[in-house]
C-alpha cells in the first residue's frame, strides 16, 4: 500500500508539468464541449481523439483520452438540464430533475449542483480506483483461460440484461452480434480464415474503432437528424457556483451515489447511464422527499451526476485489471492502450508497473479540470448549443471518416464505420441497445482464444470449465442471471420470497 501511495505521488507530480497541464486543459474542454453537443457521445469522442493521438508518448495520450471521458460524462449534464435532452447516454437521469430547475429559473444553480456532483462523484470513484485495481489485478492471477472464457460470457449476459431492462433478450441478441462479428478473420491457434468470404480485407477481421465510431457515431448523426430540434429554456441569472453548504448538505446521497456508480461502472459493459439511473432510484428510495423527484429535486439531480460521474473510474477498474471494459468509452480506451503498447490484464503490474497509479491520477487531474472549467465556461459553451444541427452533423460525418481511416490508412474501414453506423441505426430504431453489440466484438475475440486454449490444455475436455472454483461461480451467476430475466420463473420465485422473508411484502 506504501509503494502504491509513493507512486501515486510520483504520478501526479509527473503530470503537473506545464506539457501535461496544456494536454488536460484543452482535452478536458474539448471533453466537456462534445458531451454538451446532442448527438455527440463520449464514446465517439473517444474514439475520434484516439485516432489523433497515435504519435503522443503513451502516458499523454491516454491522458487526453481520460480528459476527454471524464469531460464528455460530465458536458452531457449541460444538455440535459437546458435543452431536456441528455447530451450523452449518462445524463439521462439528469433530465429528471434538472430541466424542471432550469424551468423554473435556476438553471445556474442546477448546473452548479451538477458541476459539484460530477466532481465528488470522480473523486470517489478515483479513490476505489486506487485502492482496488492493484488488489484485483494480484486476484486475477489466478484466472486462467477457463475464467477469461466464461468472464466473457458473463460480460455479454450482464451487459444485455441491465442495458435493455425491460426486455433483456434484445440485448443479448445485441451481444451474441457482437460475439458473431467478432469471429470474422483468422483464428488464432491456425490462422484459419473464417467468414471472409475471399475478400481479403476481412481476413483480419473487423477493425474496433471503425466499427464503434461507427455504431455510436454515425449512428447518432442519423439519429439526430431525424429527431426534432429542441429549444432551450430562458436565461437564467442566478450563480453558477454551488454553496457549500447545499453540497454538503447532500453528503449521504453523494457517498452512496458515489460507491453504487462505482460499483456499476465495474460491471462489464454496463456504463456510466445505469450507474446514474440505479443511484437516481436508490437516493428517491432513501429521501424523505419523495415527492420532489422528478419536479426539480436537488438531492435527485447530485444523486444522478454523482453515480454517472465515480462510474467512469469504476469502469476503469476491470480495464486495468482483467482486460475487459466496463463501459463503451471504456471499451475504446482499452483498444488505446494496446494501440499505444499497454497491455491491460493481471500481468499490468508486472509488464507496467506504476502504470494504474498513473490513471489515478490522470482521473483527478480530469476532476479538478471539469470543476474549473465546468463552472468558469459554462456561459460561454451555452452559445454552443445554438449552432444549427444541420451544420454540426456533416462536421462530425466527416470526423468519423477521417478517424476511421487514419488508424490504418485502408478506405475499408470507412466503408465498415458506415456498415455499423447504418446496421447501428436500425438496431437503436428498434430499441436494442449497442453497448452490449460493442462489448461483444471487444469480447469475442476474448472468449474464443480461451476457449480455444482451454481446449488445447485439456485435449477437449469440457469438464473444467465447469468444475474449476471460480468457473462455477461465474456460471452459476450468469445461469441464474438469465433465469431470473424469465418472468415464468422470476414470478414464482419472489412468490416463495414473499412468502418466507418477513416484511419483502412490502418491498
Amino acid at each position: 500500500m506504501l509503494q502504491n501511495l509513493v507512486s501515486l505521488i510520483d504520478a501526479i507530480y509527473g503530470f503537473a508539468s506545464l506539457e501535461a497541464l496544456f494536454h488536460v486543459t484543452w482535452a478536458t474542454v474539448l471533453g466537456i464541449v462534445i458531451g454538451s453537443l446532442p448527438g455527440l457521445t463520449a464514446t465517439m469522442g473517444v474514439a475520434l481523439m484516439t485516432t489523433l493521438t497515435y504519435k503522443l508518448p503513451h502516458d499523454l495520450a491516454i491522458l487526453v483520452l481520460i480528459c476527454m471521458y471524464v469531460g464528455a460524462i460530465y458536458g452531457g449534464s449541460r444538455t440535459a438540464i437546458l435543452l431536456n435532452i441528455p447530451g450523452t447516454p449518462a445524463s439521462a437521469a439528469t433530465t429528471l430533475d434538472g430541466f424542471p430547475l432550469a424551468q423554473s429559473g435556476q438553471a445556474g444553480r442546477a448546473m452548479g449542483i451538477a458541476t459539484s456532483g460530477s466532481v465528488l462523484g470522480s473523486i470517489i470513484g478515483m479513490v476505489f480506483l486506487a485502492i482496488l485495481a492493484p488488489e484485483l489485478a494480484d486476484y486475477a492471477l489466478q484466472f486462467q483461460s477457463y475464467e477469461f472464457f466464461w468472464l466473457a460470457i458473463f460480460g455479454v449476459v450482464i451487459s444485455g440484461h441491465l442495458t435493455a431492462l425491460d426486455d433483456p433478450i434484445k440485448g443479448w441478441i445485441a451481444g451474441f452480434l457482437g460475439l458473431l462479428v467478432a469471429m470474422v478473420g483468422r483464428e488464432a491457434i491456425h490462422s484459419f480464415d473464417r467468414f471472409s468470404y475471399g475478400i481479403v480485407e476481412l481476413t483480419g477481421g473487423f477493425n474496433l474503432i471503425p466499427a464503434m465510431v461507427g455504431a455510436f457515431g454515425f449512428a447518432e448523426v442519423l439519429s439526430v437528424m431525424r429527431r426534432r430540434a429542441a429549444k432551450m429554456v430562458g436565461k437564467s441569472n442566478d450563480s453558477i457556483i454551488p454553496k457549500v453548504g447545499e453540497v454538503l448538505k447532500h453528503w449521504r446521497t453523494i457517498l452512496r451515489s458515489g460507491v453504487i456508480g462505482t460499483t456499476i461502472g465495474i460491471i462489464p459493459g454496463v456504463g456510466e447511464d445505469i450507474g446514474a439511473w440505479v443511484s437516481y432510484a436508490a437516493a428517491r428510495r432513501a429521501s424523505k422527499n419523495k415527492e420532489e423527484y422528478g419536479k426539480g429535486s436537488i438531492e435527485g439531480l447530485m444523486a444522478a451526476e454523482t453515480g454517472n460521474s465515480a462510474a467512469v473510474p469504476g469502469a476503469l477498474i476491470p480495464v486495468l485489471t482483467l482486460g475487459i471494459p466496463g463501459s463503451a468509452p471504456a471499451a475504446v480506451l482499452l483498444a488505446a492502450m494496446l494501440i499505444h503498447g499497454i497491455i491491460p490484464g493481471p500481468m499490468i503490474m508486472f509488464e507496467s508497473p506504476g502504470f494504474i497509479q498513473e490513471v489515478v491520477a490522470m482521473v483527478l487531474f480530469a476532476s479538478l479540470a471539469i470543476l474549473i472549467f465546468g463552472l468558469s465556461l459554462t456561459r460561454v459553451l451555452l452559445f454552443l448549443l445554438a449552432v444549427p444541427r444541420e451544420k454540426l452533423m456533416p462536421i462530425v460525418f466527416v470526423l468519423c471518416a477521417v478517424g476511421s481511416y487514419a488508424i490504418t490508412n485502408r478506405l475499408f474501414d470507412i466503408w465498415v464505420m458506415m456498415g455499423f453506423g447504418l446496421a447501428g441505426y436500425v438496431l437503436r430504431e428498434m430499441k436494442y441497445p449497442m453497448a452490449p453489440l460493442v462489448l461483444g466484438i471487444i469480447l469475442g475475440k476474448i472468449l474464443d482464444d480461451n476457449l480455444r486454449r482451454s481446449l488445447v490444455l485439456t485435449d477437449g475436455e469440457l469438464l473444467p470449465l465447469f468444475t474449476r472454483p471460480i468457473c462455477a461461480v461465474i456460471w452459476i451467476v450468469t445461469l441464474a442471471t438469465i433465469l431470473m430475466s424469465i418472468e415464468s420463473i422470476r414470478e414464482p420465485i419472489k412468490g416463495v420470497v414473499r412468502r418466507f422473508i418477513p416484511g419483502s411484502r412490502s418491498n
